[in-house]
């Protein structure tokens, strides 16, 4: 009860703040639109189903492209925490990569693939890749190797090995990285989205900003932040809580 009461608390503040802004007219209305401007445009939206179309294309991009990035970084990482000449050439270069904003393989996404799906796909999957194939380099090399020892003496060899002592070792470290991993698919997604006109909701920001319809904008922001969100609480957290309670880190409920 006093979580909720922290959360109406803080945003009545941040809307009041938002309401006075918009009335002392800092910035003209079609720069700096009200609350009750962009609460019409999200009702708009969602009343012709622009916006619901527009997040069903954009998760079914999202989906495909973050699993290939999932399955891709997976057998990467594992390849590269289990061999050393790989370790030792690849595994710096996959930390330089990581440096780079999303937005730089938009340029190469066009040129290789042109101005198709599967440019965007390309900029999701390299957006996510490497944080998935960092951190599941990460957690098979910070295990204790006395995990492995014991699961060898029990009896355990090969994939059995991996599947049942490996992996879940692992699975901490494994989980930050897909959070991670998602979070930078989808901003990646959303920037491939805008390189050119296709249904999403990259697509919806780029129109509100031709039309110079800032309401719509900042709709479209607050639809791109509340998917994030809700994504993270359902999946991650409830992932992360669970992994908890099983490793003794939390109370089970």
């Amino acid at each position: 009860m006093k979580r909720l009461a922290r959360y109406l608390v803080f945003y009545s503040v941040l809307i009041g703040v938002w309401l006075l802004l918009a009335k002392l007219k800092v910035w003209p209305p079609y720069v700096f639109p009200t609350p009750q401007g962009v609460m019409e445009s999200l009702w708009a939206g969602f009343a012709d189903h622009s916006f619901w179309i527009a997040i069903g294309v954009s998760m079914k991009r999202m989906l495909l492209g973050y699993s290939l990035s999932v399955i891709l970084g997976m057998v990467l990482g594992l390849g590269v925490a289990s061999n050393k000449f790989l370790e030792q050439t690849m595994g710096g270069l996959l930390v330089s990569l990581q440096s780079l904003p999303s937005i730089c393989w938009l340029p190469l996404a066009v040129l290789w693939f042109g101005l198709t799906e599967k440019a965007i796909l390309f900029v999701v999957v390299m957006g996510s890749l490497l944080s998935v194939t960092i951190a599941m380099e990460t957690g098979r090399q910070q295990m204790p190797k006395i995990y492995g020892m014991a699961g060898r003496n029990l009896g355990a060899r090969g994939f059995q090995l991996f599947w049942h002592v490996l992996l879940p070792a692992s699975l901490p470290y494994i989980v930050s990285g897909l959070k991670q991993g998602w979070a930078f698919a989808w901003r990646s997604l959303i920037s491939g989205e805008m390189i050119f006109v296709s249904l999403g909701l990259g697509q919806m920001l780029m129109m509100g900003r031709d039309l110079n319809d800032m309401s719509l904008v900042i709709a479209v922001m607050i639809l791109i932040v509340a998917i994030g969100y809700i994504v993270d609480g359902l999946v991650f957290r409830t992932i992360e809580r669970r992994l908890q309670q099983k490793w003794g880190l939390t109370p089970a409920t």
